[in-house]
């Protein structure tokens, strides 16, 4: 890599790897020290193609996604790291932004950690990254069936997990739409 390249680099890391950790944290259930492995490998395989690659953040984060899918697609299953439960009654911190945030934050990693890789890399990228179904689809290599299918598992599983999550969101967000198909007079 010549002077120019390396310079380029470094920029992108120093601009970017907030981001892209955030992302790497999330997909490795919550484990810092795991998506700061996760990201470094993805900067090392970045570098060495640095002057072929014409969009590097997305080229990173597909890198990120490609490698979290070959670790949950390993033969060995690897040691689960054991997080305490969340408490019953989180207090509420006052920061500058809502109140509450900094829980939810806590509660969404918990309960994150707890799903399977399979589950939460295919939320983080469909809720966190916002990707379309058929994006995440091309990236774990599956069909768009496959991600709704375990999109609504995901969510099925993070719900019954979790259910402090429902005391911690805005009320009106969870509000499901009536299936009430009773009849009903219409008149003219």
């Amino acid at each position: 890599m010549d002077a120019e390249a390396q310079e380029n680099f470094r920029d992108f890391v120093e601009s970017r790897s907030s981001a892209l950790l955030k992302t790497a944290v999330l997909l490795s259930g919550g484990d810092r020290h795991a998506g700061e492995d996760l990201l470094q490998n993805a900067l090392i395989k970045a570098a060495g193609r640095w002057h072929r690659i014409e969009e590097p953040e997305a080229y990173v984060r597909q890198i990120l996604y490609r490698q979290q899918v070959s670790r949950w697609r390993l033969k060995w299953p690897r040691r689960e790291l054991s997080v305490p439960e969340p408490r019953e009654n989180p207090t509420r911190h006052t920061t500058d932004d809502e109140p509450g945030a900094a829980d939810l934050r806590i509660v969404i990693r918990a309960a994150l950690a707890r799903l399977t890789a399979r589950q939460r890399t295919v939320l983080v990228l469909r809720y966190f990254e916002d990707l379309p179904e058929a994006d995440v689809a091309h990236l774990l290599g599956c069909s768009i069936g496959t991600v709704r299918s375990t999109t609504h598992r995901s969510l099925a599983r993070l719900r019954e997990l979790a259910p402090e999550l429902a005391a911690l969101g805005p009320a009106d967000a969870e509000q499901q739409p009536s299936h009430d198909y009773s009849p009903v007079e219409v008149r003219p």
